[in-house]
């Protein structure tokens, strides 16, 4: 188990947002913070902290006004620590190489493996053909439907038809390095974690997964912990002081390096 930095790329800003409110409308969602630095310099933060797998995340749809603004700032976080960070955001077989070559360690897919809400394995099968099953990290965040956490896609703004369980995650497990999954109803709320969901993929044992919402102080931390019987990784974004919070960041990478 062991923290996963992030950086959330919205309107060419570096931001924390509340998940669920993102819109491609207007380019719009509730702020938690905005960054008056770049992202290479949370990258290069990252880098000299010696943390590993981080995620940078596009948060603009492609030929939308701020899409440009956004990449470039995605971009030169990979050039500040090359190897360091995978990226994800619109990526899609035929752009997976592009982000490679700049610096991403791994890309993170989601709404190009889904069509009308149905998986494609096709498109899956075309990623993995293109850059190696140990470039891809395939994110499966998700939202409540009923009894059932179920994947959304467009910057989390639509349902699936496709539920997260132990089951799905090992059927997928071929074809990717990781995982990560955002319980994005908590994302940005600073209020806990999606305790069920949790709980749920910590029965999977396989490829390393990240979760990703809600974790906001130590307590928290510790309860993840044994929810997660220590298998999953985590990442905490607005509670940080980095981000506006209150949660140490250097404590956090202290400890992470214990």
């Amino acid at each position: 188990m062991k923290f996963r930095p992030c950086i959330d790329i919205h309107n060419g800003r570096v931001k924390q947002i509340v998940g669920g409110s993102l819109q491609d409308a207007g380019n719009r969602a509730d702020e938690n913070f905005v960054s008056d630095r770049t992202a290479a310099y949370y990258a290069d933060m990252y880098r000299r902290d010696g943390l590993t797998g981080g995620h940078v995340i596009l948060l603009n749809k492609k030929d939308t006004p701020y899409y440009e603004q956004t990449l470039e700032q995605g971009l030169q976080a990979l050039a500040a620590y090359p190897g360091g960070l995978q990226i994800g955001g619109g990526v899609t077989a035929k752009n997976a190489p592009m982000f490679l070559e700049k610096g991403a360690s791994h890309v993170i897919v989601t709404t190009y493996l889904f069509k009308d809400g149905e998986f494609c394995t096709d498109r899956l099968f075309k990623l993995a053909d293109t850059v190696g099953r140990e470039h891809i990290v395939i994110d499966l965040s998700c939202r409540r439907q009923y009894d059932s956490y179920v994947v959304v896609t467009d910057r989390w703004q639509h349902f699936t038809k496709l539920a997260v369980t132990p089951e799905l995650l090992k059927m997928l497990e071929p074809f990717c390095a990781e995982f990560l999954i955002h319980g994005v109803d908590s994302e940005g709320k600073r209020n806990g974690m999606e305790a069920d969901l949790v709980s749920m993929i910590a029965d999977y044992d396989g490829n390393p997964v990240t979760y990703a919402g809600g974790l906001h102080t130590w307590a928290a931390i510790e309860t993840f912990r044994e929810l997660s019987k220590g298998r999953l990784d985590y990442t905490v974004g607005s509670a940080l002081d980095l981000f506006g919070g209150t949660m140490s960041y250097r404590e956090l990478v202290e400890g992470n390096n214990d």
